[in-house]
């Protein structure tokens, strides 16, 4: 027999979320009822949740997973009796936290198969006495190979809805939003990826990437962003994907994330980004303190990130970096050295000033608590805030790193340009320092091209999103 089951996708960059669209698929094609809704465009009163008999909640980020907990008390009262189960990265790492708020079962990055054999328990037992039981997927399944399928995205919110690409004259494009690949191949000690995939990574087969860039484009997307942690970590794949999107839709643009490693050993494939309608490349470069970036094993230098900036320039393909700018490494000195840099690449306007404010947040698992003597710089595990507390050394970068995030804020709410925040971020920093800030020049007459909701994974969600559930 049929389950009701309701699909929950908390948070997920502002994008239309694979990750709820394809165990939509999978789970439809059972004959199962399936109802999906992502937080970021509705309410939990927008679906039948009452009866539900599973709900399933995608937990793909820190935020997502913050709003979780905060929704799960109106999930238990709208539906006392349906088995709630959650999966993605934030799972398994969490979850002995989740157990103890009702979470019922945890699936990690491969989940497809366990949600599908879950639904189809609860469906053979749905008129009997027993109880389903919980399952625990091992927080390792990378070995799994999942049976992908075109995402259905029949009742997701339309993509003119969500993220935009703002151009450089204004003008803006619908986004479609499409996974080429899973997980991620190199093991950066901070990164959320690494404690579920080990180093390993899945490619979405060619065919399915691109039936679900077919079915986007005739919903109106003008513009694809691939959500993967990285595109290059399959380069042949990817390659094979951007001729044939190109082929199938020549007036079609897209960005993608790409290591620096990557750019650098596949600069031979830059030609083809350019060629086949790249706006621009957004890169975790994270640092450009060498020390920093050993600690976080990114695989790259402050000098590989000069040279990828040239290099990108050289062939006309955009570069966003983005940056985890607060460590227990930081320095005030470092803090302007790295706004220095921005300044000397020409940089300013390729960076929203969210990226200059964030703090390195180290959630249960992660590798960073591998490093040698990383534990004597933060506290006891928190459960209420997903990570290890941390404070710095020296009062003044927590106090720059606060001054910071509501300089970043305050351009959101205010509509600045990434110029004028930056003016405002350099003004704070050199004042941390009782230094004369110099005055900045505009680097641009052209803004480049840039999503119209910021780019960044670890945050703590706002009054805005508890509000709206």
């Amino acid at each position: 027999m049929p389950v009701n089951v309701v699909i929950i996708n908390p948070y997920e960059l502002g994008r239309q979320p694979f990750g709820i669209a394809h165990p939509a698929a999978w789970l439809r094609a059972d004959g199962h009822q399936v109802a999906c809704i992502d937080l970021a465009q509705g309410r939990l009163d927008d679906a039948p949740i009452a009866d539900a008999q599973l709900i399933a909640i995608q937990l793909a980020m820190h935020t997502a997973t913050r709003i979780a907990a905060e929704a799960l008390p109106k999930l238990r009262a709208l539906a006392p009796n349906a088995h709630v189960c959650v999966y993605g990265l934030y799972g398994p790492v969490n979850e002995a936290w989740l157990k103890a708020r009702g979470i019922t079962t945890v699936l990690g990055g491969e989940f497809e198969e366990e949600l599908r054999a879950l639904a189809g328990r609860i469906a053979a037992e749905k008129d009997s006495k027993s109880k389903t039981d919980s399952l625990v997927s091992a927080p390792h399944q990378a070995g799994k190979r999942v049976e992908f399928r075109v995402p259905d995205r029949t009742d997701l919110a339309p993509l003119e809805r969500h993220s935009r690409l703002r151009l450089a004259d204004g003008t803006e494009k619908t986004m479609g939003f499409v996974d080429a690949t899973r997980g991620c191949k190199h093991v950066c000690r901070h990164c959320p990826v690494v404690p579920v995939y080990q180093g390993r990574f899945r490619a979405v087969p060619v065919d399915i990437v691109l039936a679900d860039i077919d079915q986007q484009v005739a919903a109106g997307a003008q513009h694809i962003s691939f959500g993967d942690p990285d595109f290059f970590n399959g380069p042949t794949h990817a390659e094979r994907i951007l001729r044939a999107m190109h082929e199938r839709h020549p007036h079609l643009t897209f960005d993608a994330v790409i290591k620096i490693e990557h750019l650098l050993a596949e600069k031979s494939r830059l030609p083809l980004l350019k060629e086949t309608g790249c706006e621009f490349i957004i890169s975790a470069v994270e640092s450009v303190d060498d020390t920093i970036l050993e600690h976080l094993a990114k695989g790259h230098t402050r000098e590989d990130f000069v040279a990828t900036v040239a290099l990108m320039r050289e062939h006309g393909v955009g570069l966003t970096p983005t940056f985890l700018a607060f460590t227990p490494w930081t320095t005030l000195e470092g803090y302007l050295d790295l706004l220095g840099m921005l300044v000397t690449l020409n940089l300013i306007d390729n960076v929203p000033a969210i990226q200059l404010a964030i703090r390195l947040l180290i959630p249960s698992g992660s590798y960073l608590l591998k490093l040698e003597g990383f534990n004597d710089l933060i506290e006891p595990f928190n459960p209420d805030a997903l990570g290890y507390p941390w404070t710095h050394r020296d009062p003044r970068v927590d106090g720059l790193q606060q001054a910071v995030m509501r300089a970043a804020e305050r351009a959101d709410t205010e509509g600045q340009t990434r110029f004028e925040a930056f003016g405002d971020i350099w003004q704070l920093a050199h004042d941390a320092l009782n230094l004369e800030a110099p005055v900045l020049l505009r680097q641009m007459d052209v803004t480049p091209s840039q999503h119209t909701e910021n780019w960044y994974c670890c945050a703590e969600p706002t009054t805005a999103q508890i509000e709206a559930l």
